[in-house]
C-alpha cells in the first residue's frame, strides 16, 4: 500500500524524482509526459477545475498509462459511467465533502480532500462520509507552506487516509520545519510487532520471492534515497547488499502490507543472486518464464557458432519462419495438451526474439499493464491480409486479390478530415480551437525560480543555470567586443548569415518610422506624434543543444534599426558554458550590447529586475517553452519589474489552404515543416473543391517525405492530431482561415496574390507555390516571431515599430486656446473634474 503519495512538479530534482518513483504511485499536476519517460512509476493526473472539461483528452491520457485521473467535483456528472470508476479519484474541497451525492461517490475509487486543517479527529469524521463506499481517502494540505509531522502523518494514517505531499515540502536531507525527508515521511507510519523493532521484508524480483530479511527505519530510509538495496541484520547492523559480494541491488518499488506492519521490496538483483549459496532465491530454483529468460540471455551470450540456437539468433529470417511456424501450429491445435505444447513453442521463438533485441519479460509486462488500462477497446478486427490468408486456407480462391487501402492502424502517418460543408456550427468551433494553454499552473511553478532571480541576482542564476542546463559558469554575462574565436564559422555559414542579416534589414529599415506626424485639428491647435527607440530591450533566443541564429537576427535587427541603446541577448550556455558561434556572430552584427548565457524563467527575471552583472531591460522579446512563456506573462504583470513583453506564445501553426492547381508534394512539405517544431504543434490543410484523388496523394506525400525526416518520431504524433478542413470555395476556406487565425498562412492557390486582400488575420502569408514558410523562418526579410494561438486577431508579429514607443505632442496658441477652452471647459464640468476647467478658464480670463 502507498504510505504517501508526492505531488511532484516538472522542475524537480533528478534524484528527488528517482526516490518518488521508488515509493509511488506520484501525483502529477497537468501533462502527465511532464516527468521524464524513463522515470518508471505510475501516475495519478491531477486535473484543474480551471481548465476546460475535454473528456476524449482524459480517455486519450488514461489509454497511454496514467493509471487515475483526479478529476473536480465540477466534472464528475460527465465522466462517472463513463470512465470505470476504478480509475477516477474525485477532487473535493473539506467544504464541499457533503455535497457529493451517492452516484457519484459509488463512481469514483477514491476522492482526494483539500483541506487547510490536518488535525486527525477532524479528518477522521470527514472520511467517515466515504468509508462506506470502500473508497480510499486522500488528504492534501493547503496551504502547502509547513512540512506535517511525523506523528501527524501516522495519525492520518491511522485515521484510514493517504498524505499527499508537494515536493516542495519533500527532500532527500534532513527534516526541517518547513520539509520533512522523504525517508521520514514514509516510515512514520509504520508500526513492529517485533521486539527489536524491525519490520519483517519480501524482497522480490519480477514478482518471484527471492528471500525474507529485515528492515530498519534506517535502512528503509537508505534504501529510499540512495535506490540500493540497505536492510538491517539482526547480528550485524546495517546490510548494504552486495557491499562485498558484488550482488547488489537496484531498489525499484518499495510497499507496505495492508496493516503497515511489513514490507516488500522489488528489486533488479545484480550478480550471482540473492542467496549467499549464489542462488537466484533462497527459496530453491525460480521456474518458468524468467527462468528462460536467462537461460536464453545467458546463451545469446556464448552459444556455439554454428549451434542452432547461435543461428536463431543471427538470422533473423530463421527465426521469423520459426515464429510464423509454430503461430499456425498453435492455431490449429484442438485438445488441451496439443495447445499447451504449441503455445510453450511460440513463447520460447518469440521470448528468443524479444532477448535478442534487448526485450526482456519486464517490458514485456510493462506493455500488458498499459494494454489492460485501455479504457478505450480496439476494434477487433485483424489486418486485411490475415482475413485473406485465414480465408484463403478455407476456401480456393477465384481471382486475384487487390492489395486493400492503407488502414490507419497499420503505421501511416496521416492526419484526420472534416468537411466544412456538412459540419455543425459546433463542429465547425471545435475546428477552430486549440489545446488549453494553462498558464496559471506555469505561473504558479516558475514563481519561486522568479522571486530567487529577483533576491538572490548572480548567485541564484549560476546555481539554476548549472541545475537546468547543466553548466557551471564563473560568470553570467558576456560583453563585447567578443573575441573572435567564439564566432569561427564555416564560410558557408557566415555567407548565409550576412545574407540573411542583409535581407532581414533591408525590410525593417523601411518599417522605421523617423518623420514626425503633424496635423492642425484646428485654428491654432496643433497635435503631433513622433517615435522614439526602446532604451533598453532583452532578446531571448531558444539554445543549449539547439542552434538559432535565425532567432537571433529577427530580434536583434529590427531592434538595431529602431536605435535601441541596449540590446542584451539571453540564450542557454552549451554544457561547457559556450554559447554557439552562430549566435555569437549574430550578435556581434547586432551590436548586442552583452549576452546573458542563461535560459528558461531565470534569464527572463534577469532581464526583468537586472542583477549584479545582467542590465535590467524595458521590454522582452522573443519565444521560448511554456517556463518561458509563463515567466514573460508574470513578470509583465509585476510593477516593481516595470517591464513589457512582445506578445503571448503558445505551439507553432501552419495553415495551408490548396486548390485543384496544386502540387501535392509541396504542400505536403508545408505541412511537416511546421509539424517537426513539436508534439503539440497546430497543422491545418484547408482544401478549395480537391478531389479524394489529390487528397490522398498530399497525404501520401506526407508519409513518404515525413519518413525521411529526422525528426519523424516528433511528426509521428503531431500530424494525427492535424486536420485536413474539406470546404467548396476560396471564399469560405479564408472565411476559416480568418476565423482561425493562423500564426503561418501558405496560399497554394490559382491566382494566389489576388486572394491576399481577403486575409484578415495571420501573422504572415506565404504567397504561391514557391514561397515556403521556411524562407521567412530564415531569410527573406520578413519576421518569424509572430503571433500563435489565435493571438493573430489582435497582435501584429514582430517588427521595426515593436522596438519603439510613440509620443504624442500638442501646441495651443492663445487664439487657438479660445476657441478650443471652452469646449474643454464643457467636458470637464460635464465630468465633474473642476481643477480640469479651471486650468482653462484662468488663461481665458487673462487674456479677456
Amino acid at each position: 500500500m502507498s504510505v504517501i503519495l508526492p505531488l511532484v512538479d516538472i522542475g524537480d530534482d533528478e534524484d528527488l524524482l528517482n526516490a518518488f518513483a521508488r515509493i509511488g504511485p506520484v501525483v502529477v499536476q497537468g501533462a502527465p509526459d511532464s516527468l521524464p519517460a524513463k522515470l518508471d512509476v505510475s501516475r495519478y493526473l491531477l486535473l484543474d477545475h480551471t481548465a476546460s472539461l475535454n473528456l476524449d483528452q482524459i480517455i486519450q491520457w488514461l489509454d497511454s498509462g496514467v493509471e487515475k485521473v483526479i478529476i473536480p467535483l465540477s466534472w464528475a456528472k460527465e465522466i462517472v459511467g463513463v470512465v470505470p470508476s476504478e480509475r477516477l479519484i474525485l477532487l473535493v474541497d473539506v467544504s464541499n465533502v457533503t455535497t457529493v451525492s451517492d452516484t457519484i461517490r459509488n463512481g469514483v475509487s477514491g476522492v482526494l480532500i483539500k483541506t487547510p486543517s490536518l488535525e486527525a479527529d477532524f479528518i477522521e469524521s470527514v472520511t467517515r462520509f466515504f468509508s462506506a463506499n470502500g473508497a480510499t481517502v486522500y488528504v492534501l494540505p493547503t496551504p502547502a507552506d509547513r512540512a506535517p509531522s511525523v506523528s501527524t502523518i501516522r495519525a492520518l494514517r491511522r485515521a484510514g487516509t493517504t498524505l499527499v505531499l508537494p515536493s516542495s515540502l519533500l527532500t532527500l536531507s534532513s527534516s526541517t520545519e518547513t520539509q520533512i525527508n522523504i525517508g521520514d515521511a514514509f516510515v512514520a507510519p509504520l508500526v513492529s510487532d517485533r521486539p527489536d523493532g524491525l519490520f519483517p521484508t519480501v524482497v522480490t524480483e519480477n514478482g518471484h520471492s527471492l528471500g525474507l530479511v529485515y528492515s530498519s527505519t534506517e535502512s528503509v530510509k537508505e534504501s529510499i534515497i540512495t535506490g540500493k538495496g540497505v536492510y538491517q541484520s539482526r547480528k550485524h547492523g546495517l546490510w548494504r547488499k552486495g557491499e562485498t559480494s558484488g550482488a547488489t541491488q537496484q531498489v525499484i518499488r518499495i510497499r507496505a502490507d495492508c496493516d503497515f506492519d511489513a514490507l516488500e521490496f522489488s528489486v533488479a538483483q545484480q550478480g550471482a543472486g540473492f542467496c549467499h549459496l549464489n542462488r537466484p532465491s533462497c527459496f530453491g530454483e525460480m521456474k518458468g518464464l524468467y527462468t528462460l529468460q536467462r537461460t536464453l540471455q545467458s546463451r545469446l551470450q556464448s552459444a556455439p557458432e554454428g549451434s542452432y540456437t547461435k543461428r536463431l539468433f543471427s538470422d533473423p529470417q530463421l527465426l521469423r519462419a520459426k515464429i510464423m511456424e509454430e503461430a499456425e501450429e498453435l492455431c490449429d491445435a484442438q485438445k488441451p495438451e496439443d495447445v499447451a505444447f504449441e503455445a510453450a513453442d511460440l513463447i520460447y521463438f518469440a521470448l528468443t526474439k524479444c532477448i535478442s533485441a534487448g526485450v526482456t519479460i519486464a517490458d514485456i509486462e510493462r506493455s500488458l499493464d498499459r494494454k489492460a488500462q485501455k479504457v478505450t477497446r480496439r476494434k477487433g478486427d485483424a489486418k486485411e491480409k490475415w482475413v485473406q490468408k485465414a480465408s484463403s486456407s478455407s476456401q480456393p480462391s477465384t481471382s486475384q486479390t487487390q492489395p486493400a487501402p492503407p488502414q490507419p492502424g497499420d503505421g501511416l502517418i496521416r492526419m484526420r478530415t472534416q468537411d466544412l460543408t456538412t459540419a455543425t456550427p459546433e463542429q465547425r468551433a471545435q475546428l477552430l480551437r486549440r489545446p488549453v494553454l494553462r498558464s496559471d499552473e506555469m505561473i504558479a511553478k516558475v514563481k519561486p525560480i522568479v522571486d530567487d532571480v529577483r533576491v538572490r541576482g548572480d548567485a541564484a542564476l549560476l546555481e539554476l543555470t548549472a541545475k537546468f542546463d547543466k553548466a557551471k559558469l564563473d560568470s553570467t554575462v558576456v560583453f563585447p567586443p567578443f573575441a573572435p574565436e567564439t564566432m569561427q564559422l564555416e564560410d558557408s555559414i557566415r555567407k548565409a548569415i550576412d545574407v540573411a542579416y542583409d535581407n532581414v534589414r533591408k525590410f525593417h529599415a523601411a518599417q522605421a518610422e523617423g518623420s514626425t506626424l503633424v496635423v492642425e485639428t484646428m485654428p491654432g491647435v496643433v497635435c503631433s506624434r513622433f517615435s522614439r527607440p526602446i532604451a533598453r530591450v532583452g532578446l531571448y533566443v531558444p539554445g543549449g543543444t539547439a542552434i538559432l541564429p535565425s532567432t537571433a537576427l529577427m530580434l536583434g535587427v529590427p531592434a538595431q534599426v529602431a536605435g535601441c541603446k541596449e540590446i542584451v541577448i539571453a540564450t542557454p550556455p552549451r554544457p561547457d558554458g559556450s554559447i554557439s558561434p552562430e549566435v555569437m556572430y549574430v550578435a556581434h552584427l547586432v551590436g548586442a550590447s552583452a549576452i546573458l548565457k542563461a535560459g528558461g524563467a531565470q534569464a527572463v527575471a534577469a532581464l526583468a529586475y537586472g542583477t549584479q552583472t545582467v542590465p535590467k531591460v524595458d521590454k522582452i522579446f522573443g519565444p521560448g517553452n511554456q517556463w518561458v512563456t509563463a515567466a514573460k506573462m508574470l513578470v509583465q504583470n509585476d510593477t516593481d519589474a516595470l517591464v513589457s513583453i512582445d506578445m503571448p506564445a503558445g505551439p507553432s501553426e501552419v495553415l495551408v489552404i490548396a486548390d485543384s492547381t496544386c502540387n501535392p508534394a509541396f504542400v505536403a512539405a508545408d505541412l511537416l515543416s511546421q509539424a517537426e517544431h513539436g508534439v503539440d504543434s497546430q497543422v491545418v490543410l484547408v482544401t478549395v473543391n480537391l478531389s479524394q484523388e489529390v487528397i490522398d496523394a498530399i497525404e501520401q506525400e506526407v508519409d513518404a517525405q515525413a519518413r525521411a525526416l529526422p525528426r519523424v518520431d516528433i511528426i509521428r504524433q503531431s500530424i494525427p492530431k492535424s486536420l485536413i478542413v474539406k470546404t467548396s470555395s476560396v471564399e469560405e476556406a479564408i472565411d476559416f482561415s480568418n476565423d482561425y487565425a493562423p500564426e503561418h498562412l501558405i496560399l497554394h492557390l490559382k491566382d494566389a496574390s489576388t486572394r491576399v486582400p481577403l486575409v484578415q488575420n495571420a501573422g504572415s502569408v506565404f504567397v504561391g507555390p514557391y514561397s515556403p514558410e521556411s524562407c521567412g523562418d530564415y531569410a527573406s526579410g520578413t519576421n518569424h516571431t509572430l503571433p500563435t494561438n489565435g493571438y493573430a486577431r489582435q497582435f501584429s508579429g514582430v517588427n521595426t515599430q515593436s522596438f519603439q514607443k510613440h509620443i504624442t505632442s500638442q501646441e495651443v496658441t492663445a487664439e487657438g486656446l479660445k476657441g478650443l477652452g471652452p469646449v474643454v471647459a464643457t467636458l470637464a464640468d460635464c465630468e465633474g473634474l473642476g481643477a480640469h476647467a479651471n486650468a482653462v478658464r484662468i488663461r481665458l480670463q487673462a487674456m479677456a
